[in-house]
Order: C-alpha cells, then structure tokens, then sequence
C-alpha cells in the first residue's frame, strides 16, 4: 500500500513537473497547493533531493525543481525511493529480496502469486512518468 510518504511524494513531483522547467518552488508553495503538512513535506523533498529527483537552493528565491525532465521520472522509481520496493512481500522483491521463514519457496504458491502482483505494479509504474499528465494528484 502506498504510505502518505509516497502518496504527498508523488503529488510534490506532480506539482514541480507542472512548473516550468528549472522555476524553483517553494516547499511553502507546494505545501499549501497540494495540501501537505510542511514539516513531513520538507522530510519527503530532502529524501526526493538525496534520491537525485530533485534540486535545490536555499535563501531568497530559493526552493526546489526538477533534477531532469519529467519524461525521464518514472512513477515506480519516486515510490521506490520514498517507500521501498514495491512487492507486496520480501521474498517477491527485486530490490528488497528476503527469503521468508515459514515457507520453500520453491513449493510457495502465495510467492509466485505475489511475483505476478509485483510484475504487474511494476510494469504499470515504471511505464508512468511524471510527464504523462497527472494533474489529478
């Protein structure tokens, strides 16, 4: 399920690729336009900026932009690095592979099922870029 992290992530983004490109925003401004608390938004860019999605600069006239066109952000990668993988358990992740405890694998029909859950989120989300029109977030 995608947290209020990645959900007030995602709808950041959506508000910078809207902007013009390089126009930096203010974390005010974003947070009073898409109705996210300040402080928890200020956490959300500084993880989107150490992530390489977006720039910043401090002072006056300061805020924060695209760190690449946003035809080249993929939806899955912004939730990737705000909540982690996105398969439903460990053992279906690519990025965050755990082998469960009370299972084999190679028997487990709750795995395979979840690695074509994992697929299909995947292939859903990294096929979305922020440039493909999500003004609705």
């Amino acid at each position: 399920m995608l947290t209020k992290k990645g959900k007030y992530g995602l709808k950041a983004m959506v508000h910078l690729a809207e902007a013009q490109q390089d126009n930096l925003i203010s974390v005010g401004e974003i947070a009073k336009a898409r109705n996210i608390p300040r402080k928890f938004l200020d956490n959300i860019l500084t993880d989107l900026r150490i992530a390489g999605f977006v720039q910043s600069r401090k002072g006056k006239g300061g805020g924060f932009c695209l760190a690449k066109p946003a035809d080249q952000i993929s939806i899955g990668n912004i939730i990737r690095s705000l909540d982690g993988p996105l398969a439903p358990l460990p053992c279906a992740s690519k990025t965050g592979y755990k082998a469960c405890e009370d299972c084999i694998e190679e028997d487990c029909k709750i795995r395979r099922m979840m690695l074509e859950v994992r697929e299909a989120i995947a292939n859903v989300l990294d096929k979305r870029t922020l440039a493909d029109g999500y003004s609705d977030y």
